[in-house]
């Protein structure tokens, strides 16, 4: 997870549960407090999910009557995923309408109260309350056959004290196989809160796409069908506006933010073009990044796609020469910004930045085979939080590619794990996410005033990038710290994006 050095602009969304415990009603008669031992493993469930959603907990359903009814229930309080606890035998026809009736993805928890049973003092009730996966099978058949989507996490429950009715040790919540279905469910709801996060999200996109990237052009209306997010299309003279109403105060008060997070660099002793910021040039970026905020605000934004040129040194251009420092800022503050109008990768970095794992943006910048490393990297923006110390601001004399001069920054990704999300669009239009896990390593980089990190792929630059790029990827993606792949994965099965992993 990622420290955060801001507060987040806007709040997510946590994702919304449906919880249901299942079982078979000529049980109860039979088996004196079988019932109620497993609705009380049902709110344990209840209060674990809780760390990671807003959980509806219907209780539990035993018959076709409580199965429309806890359907439309699920309905009325909109929820993203249902979460089928199998507590025991149950009929597949007593409990299938609430996932015909809230089509939801369904995720079954197949999860054993205790790791082994005392098989000298069992009785058959004590059996029953351990064999909920007796009728997943079924379920899985189910399921299947009736067109509805699910999953399976099979483990141990996690209990951290017996019950007193139980006849075996149901103490497992520090077993591996308890620990490890925890961590899935967890997974599954923080995917499931990006899902329900992007759908009440707003993609602000500001300029056009850098021109003849084919790979950065999207159809704004596919974006939105298949991620939920609206695209807020802004012009440049709406943050012009904004720029004249920055105060001297406001200017200030970011440049002391901005002394105190960042190194102001001294002239690069290698490229002639990285030198030391003037004062001209920060009080320019502060004047934007303040301006940039305010937009943000204005437009209730939660994401910004941007690139505009400008035209002979003109005032829009000025105001482009100036994005590269608030548009980093606004990226550690949970907004996160992509460049060269790159909406896709603006999707990737969101969807990090949700899950709590950074999201730097970055594109190849050269291989070192001898180190056998890639550095990743771009001229701009990167994610503050996941930085490897403080980042460097330079001036640049130019943009490499681009229009105009102005602050850039210098920085590294923190050493250790990472994960790259790029989303990318296929023949048909559909998005696909490209995963690639690796190592961010201590090796040397340039100081040319970009961000760049040099990462170690298992598979070696040259398999990497050719296994890589056959998977038509766009050549930008999102940086994120950590072993994220499965995550990502659950992620893209939620949404219905293909998912292709690289490198593991």
């Amino acid at each position: 997870m990622v420290e955060r050095i801001f507060e987040s602009i806007k709040a997510l969304h946590k994702a919304k549960v449906g919880l249901y415990t299942i079982g078979h009603p000529t049980y109860w008669v039979q088996f004196d407090g079988l019932e109620d031992r497993l609705i009380q493993y049902g709110k344990f469930i209840e209060t674990q999910l809780s760390q990671w959603g807003e959980v509806f907990n219907y209780g539990m359903i035993d018959s076709r009557d409580k199965s429309e009814a806890a359907g439309r229930w699920f309905n009325e309080n909109n929820v993203d995923l249902l979460i089928c606890f199998a507590g025991t035998y149950a009929m597949s026809a007593d409990h299938i309408a609430t996932p015909q009736i809230c089509k939801k993805p369904v995720i079954v928890l197949n999860l054993q109260p205790a790791a082994s049973i005392n098989y000298e003092k069992t009785t058959t009730g004590e059996w029953l309350a351990n064999c909920g996966a007796c009728c997943v099978p079924e379920i899985s058949n189910a399921f299947e056959r009736t067109g509805i989507d699910f999953r399976v996490v099979s483990g141990l429950l996690g209990l951290k004290e017996t019950p007193e009715i139980s006849l075996a040790d149901e103490v497992t919540y520090n077993h591996p196989d308890a620990i490890e279905a925890w961590h899935e469910i967890e997974e599954w709801l923080r995917a499931a809160s990006v899902m329900r996060t992007l759908q009440y999200s707003k993609m602000g996109f500001i300029g056009h796409t850098y021109p003849g990237m084919l790979d950065m052009y999207s159809d704004f209306t596919m974006l939105q069908g298949q991620t939920g997010m609206h695209v807020e299309i802004l012009e440049m003279c709406d943050l012009e506006k904004l720029v004249k109403e920055v105060t001297v105060e406001e200017r200030a008060k970011k440049l002391d933010e901005v002394k105190k997070m960042f190194i102001i660099s001294e002239d690069s002793p290698a490229d002639p073009l990285a030198k030391k910021p003037t004062e001209k040039q920060l009080d320019w970026a502060c004047t934007m990044a303040v301006a940039q905020e305010k937009m943000v605000r204005k437009f209730n934004l939660d994401a910004l796609t941007y690139y505009y040129r400008g035209l002979d040194g003109n005032n829009l251009q000025h105001i482009q020469e100036g994005f590269i420092l608030g548009h980093s800022l606004l990226t550690a503050q949970g907004i996160p910004c992509a460049g060269e109008g790159d909406m896709k990768t603006a999707i990737a970095m969101k969807i990090c930045d949700i899950l709590d794992v950074g999201g730097s943006f970055c594109e190849i910048v050269v291989g070192d085979f001898k180190d056998q490393t890639i550095l990743l990297g771009h001229d701009g923006p990167f994610h503050i939080a996941i930085s490897d110390g403080k980042p460097v601001l330079r001036g640049l004399g130019l943009f490499h590619g681009k229009s105009g001069s102005g602050i850039s920054i210098e920085a590294t990704v923190k050493k250790g794990d990472i994960t790259t999300l790029g989303i990318t669009q296929t023949n048909e239009g559909k998005l696909k996410m490209i995963v690639s896990q690796g190592v961010a390593t201590h090796g040397p980089v340039m100081r040319i005033g970009n961000t760049m990190t040099p990462v170690q792929f298992s598979l070696g630059p040259r398999l990497f990038m050719n296994k890589w790029f056959k998977e038509a990827p766009t050549h930008h993606c999102a940086m994120s710290i950590g072993k994220n792949g499965r995550l990502f994965e659950k992620v893209a099965d939620l949404m219905g994006m293909e998912f292709q992993i690289i490198c593991e």
